[in-house]
Parts: structure tokens; sequence; C-alpha cells
């Protein structure tokens, strides 16, 4: 039996994407990805809770990224958890970051006219399972689509 591990994440880019080529013809590109969250607190003030996720995509859609990831764009992610593992200073340590299979780039009103347009970008080596939660990702989209415009 496959175990699941999928997230979804809609935020705004923190800092331009950084783009690198650790081996020929391979292609990764990393930008953190903050998330905005409100709530309300039992006395019925409005909180606001950020959280923050390092993203990296692979080959093509790398290129992308870096072209489009900008400080503050908009971007939906699908995509799944990574954890690394290492010993520094005899003290084993770990870091989670999302592995994008799928970004979208939402409209920005600060983009010259090309941008407008949402971009789609799909990973290349994304698995045959991600289908249906790529498919219904983007009914979704095309939902918030028409409920923005």
């Amino acid at each position: 039996m496959n175990q699941l591990n999928s997230i979804i994440l809609e935020g705004n880019v923190v800092k331009k994407a950084e783009f690198s080529e650790p081996k020929t013809g391979f292609q990764v590109c990393k930008f953190p990805l903050a998330v905005n969250r409100r709530t309300k607190t039992p006395d019925g003030e409005t909180k606001e809770e950020v959280s923050y996720f390092d993203v990296e995509t692979y080959g093509e859609m790398a290129e992308s990224c870096y072209k489009w990831c900008d400080r503050g764009q908009g971007v939906r992610v699908v995509g799944r958890l990574k954890q690394s593992r290492w010993e520094e200073n005899n003290v084993t340590r770990s870091k989670v970051y999302v592995i994008a299979e799928h970004v979208e780039y939402k409209f920005s009103k600060h983009k010259d006219d090309a941008s407008k347009n949402q971009k789609t970008e799909k990973a290349p080596e994304a698995a045959p399972e991600s289908a249906p939660v790529q498919a219904a990702t983007e009914a979704s989209a095309e939902k918030t689509a028409e409920a923005v415009f």
C-alpha cells in the first residue's frame, strides 16, 4: 500500500528565487513561501499567523520558477514533503521542505501584461498517482479564478 505524502500551499514568495545547476543538466530552484492564516481569539479579535515553507523545484519547472518567482508573487504549490537529515558537531539535524510537483502563478497587479495570465508549470517527473490531485487542484484554481475576476 502506498502512503500519502501530499501538500497544497497558497501564499506569497518571500524573496527572489535562487537558481543553481549542481550537476550538468540538473537544475534546482529554491524559494521561501509565506502562508497567512487568520483566526479569531475567544475575545473576538482577529489574529494573523504566518508560516514559512522552503520550496524546491527541478528541471524545466526550476527555470520557470526562477523567471516568475519574485518577492511578493502569489503562488499555489502542490507537492510533497521531504526530510533531510545530517550530522553536525555530533548532533543529528533535520529539515523538512516542500518538493513542488506543480506551481501556479497568481495574477499580480504589479507585473506587466504578459504575467497577468495565470502561468502553470507541471513537473516533468510527476508520478501518475499525482494526476487526481493535480486535476482537483486545477478545478479548484478555475473556481478561484472565477471568484476573483
